[in-house]
């Protein structure tokens, strides 16, 4: 509706006018009366985001890219908005659709807001739920050392204690199996059992490689927080990054956003800070004089010839990254209000 109106009178449909037409549809559709009023009003919002995000691109000279319709198949998640939703023993009440066996994972602290129910490609259901909480305590400042971390594709990470990840590669590991499944999938026909089955064998790889990748982020984002003070990331514009076709594989499987973020969620709780500093030059510079070297990505190592300081490159990129946080740190600090 808000499409074909936009099309034929060139009119944007608010968020309040179709919420008020959802009564007539109701009655015209006596299926949608089988769905709880709330999860169809979150429906309503979800594609008003979408159109206010894909006009913001447009304006912004962006290429738009406009919502992709979710048909029947598609449609993975519903959400509850405080109501409609209990939790009673070993079991979740939802509003027209009754009790379902859950195992909860801990318990629900604080007041539940929204409660998301939410299906996998391989059949897996999930409650998700987001709860309103008091003020945190501060936790404690963590008595720890400082670290400068380069992320990068030779290695997952390079620390400036001379230390390194090495980068797991999962989806290269799986990409002979995931093209062995897909090759098998379009070859079937398209509307058939066999090509049901094909394709559940393909979510599932992608699956474990996403299992996998999150469960390595959050692991080394743990040892982080538990060892470090202070983190020190660069901010690195990953979707700009992903334009360079020949990196783009490489750079999706090894996940650096999101080892930034895991690091920042835990870091709030552990009593560390993170912190994110500009990219610029910090695999160019030489940490002992400053000199700018130029490298190509080829040249692994870093050669001064101003000071003869010869060492890793991704190493020397650490140490740039950890001197220009502290930098950051102190200039902060230096503008603090003083009592």
């Amino acid at each position: 509706m808000r499409k074909n109106t936009w099309e034929t009178d060139n009119k944007s449909i608010s968020l309040y006018e179709t919420n008020s037409i959802l009564v007539t549809w109701k009655a015209q559709r006596p299926e949608l009366k089988q769905v709880y009023s709330q999860v169809l009003q979150n429906v309503q919002v979800r594609v008003d985001l979408a159109m206010k995000a894909f006009f913001r691109r447009v304006k912004a000279g962006e290429e738009p890219g406009y919502p992709r319709f979710k048909g029947k198949g598609r449609y993975d998640s519903i959400t509850y908005k405080q109501f409609g939703i209990e939790i009673n023993t070993g079991k979740l009440h939802l509003a027209k659709i009754g009790d379902v066996k859950i195992k909860l994972h801990r318990p629900i602290e604080g007041k539940i807001k929204t409660c998301t129910i939410r299906r996998t490609p391989t059949d897996k259901w999930f409650a998700c739920f987001s709860v309103e909480i008091g003020d945190l305590p501060l936790p404690p400042w963590k008595d720890g050392s400082v670290v400068g971390i380069d992320i990068g594709l030779e290695s997952f990470a390079t620390l400036s204690n001379s230390e390194k990840i090495d980068n797991p590669k999962f989806f290269r590991e799986e990409e002979r199996a995931l093209a062995k499944a897909q090759s098998k999938c379009d070859k079937l026909p398209k509307v058939s059992s066999l090509r049901r089955k094909a394709t559940k064998v393909v979510e599932r790889i992608h699956e474990r490689i996403s299992n996998r990748r999150n469960d390595f982020a959050n692991q080394v984002s743990c040892q982080l927080v538990n060892r470090f003070g202070v983190i020190i990331f660069e901010d690195l514009d990953i979707q700009n990054m992903l334009k360079n076709h020949h990196l783009a594989k490489s750079i999706s499987d090894v996940a650096w956003g999101m080892l930034v973020k895991a690091t920042e969620s835990k870091a709030a709780y552990a009593g560390s800070k993170v912190v994110l500093v500009d990219p610029s030059h910090t695999s160019q510079m030489c940490s002992r004089c400053g000199l700018i070297v130029k490298k190509d990505l080829s040249e692994r190592i870093h050669s001064c010839s101003e000071c003869g300081l010869s060492m890793d490159r991704d190493l020397n990129a650490a140490i740039n990254i950890l001197r220009v946080g502290m930098q950051s740190l102190l200039r902060k600090s230096d503008r603090s209000p003083t009592l």
